[in-house]
């Protein structure tokens, strides 16, 4: 299940974190690193504080957006260090988000997502994600090194991965109910604005009702076969429409 957790690594500006980050991946067993538009990569420093974990360096990813980066997951968390306004879910703490999150690895890789060393991530990066991740600290200085933050991260997945080497029943996800992947969550968001725009219901275009429908889904989990069927019913009401 380890290979399927996914670190994204948004517009990283000094190299060496990267590679740090890499090291960290790789002593926890983590092996999926993608970056989303580094300053500067492939460069020495990277490959020098990556520290013999330079087979994860090689076999990252550099893509253009984060889109791009986690359009195949079924689950993608933001890590920040401050609360947003934006309704997402959010784990306050990393081994409960592990826990949460485990289940939906049988079923596709689950992303975290890490922003720019000295600001994060954006609010439209974050609205990318499904839920966010607080990891706590002290208050009066809880800021936290990109790889420090990559490696509590990874920590707690290899934590969970080793609990689950002894006990087989925890590896299964619901049973038959597969989740689905961003892309078709995506497709389902703008088939629902498609039907509510065309129904009049959304007429308030500050009421931000269509980033509580996201929360609301985001918090459901619906599986592929649910989701079919709200697509199904979207269909229908569409057909419907006396107009």
């Amino acid at each position: 299940m380890l290979d399927r957790i996914r670190i994204v690594l948004v517009q990283t500006f000094h190299p060496g974190n990267i590679g740090a980050s890499a090291r960290a991946m790789k002593t926890m067993g983590l092996s999926d690193l993608v970056l989303v538009n580094p300053r500067q990569f492939p460069d020495e420093e990277a490959t020098r504080l990556a520290a013999g974990a330079t087979d994860v360096i090689d076999g990252c990813r550099v893509v253009e957006s984060l889109s791009d980066a986690i359009a195949d997951c079924v689950q993608v968390i933001g890590a920040s260090a401050r609360l947003r306004s934006l309704p997402l879910p959010c784990y306050h703490g990393v081994e409960p988000m592990i826990e949460a999150s485990w289940p939906r690895l049988a079923d596709g890789p689950v992303a975290m997502v890490f922003g720019r060393e000295r600001y994060g991530l954006t609010n439209e990066e974050i609205g990318h994600c499904t839920h966010q991740l607080n990891i706590p600290a002290n208050p009066d200085y809880g800021i936290l090194n990109l790889s420090q933050a990559v490696q509590i991260v990874a920590y707690e997945a290899f934590k969970r991965h080793t609990r689950e080497a002894s006990d087989a029943a925890s590896r299964t996800s619901r049973a038959g109910e597969a989740y689905p992947n961003i892309e078709q969550l995506a497709h389902f968001h703008d088939h629902l604005h498609r039907a509510l725009t065309s129904a009049g219901f959304l007429n308030q275009p500050h009421a931000k009702t269509e980033a509580h429908l996201k929360a609301l889904f985001a918090r459901a989990e619906p599986s592929r076969k649910e989701l079919s069927i709200l697509r199904g019913v979207l269909n229908a009401l569409e057909r419907s429409d006396p107009t």
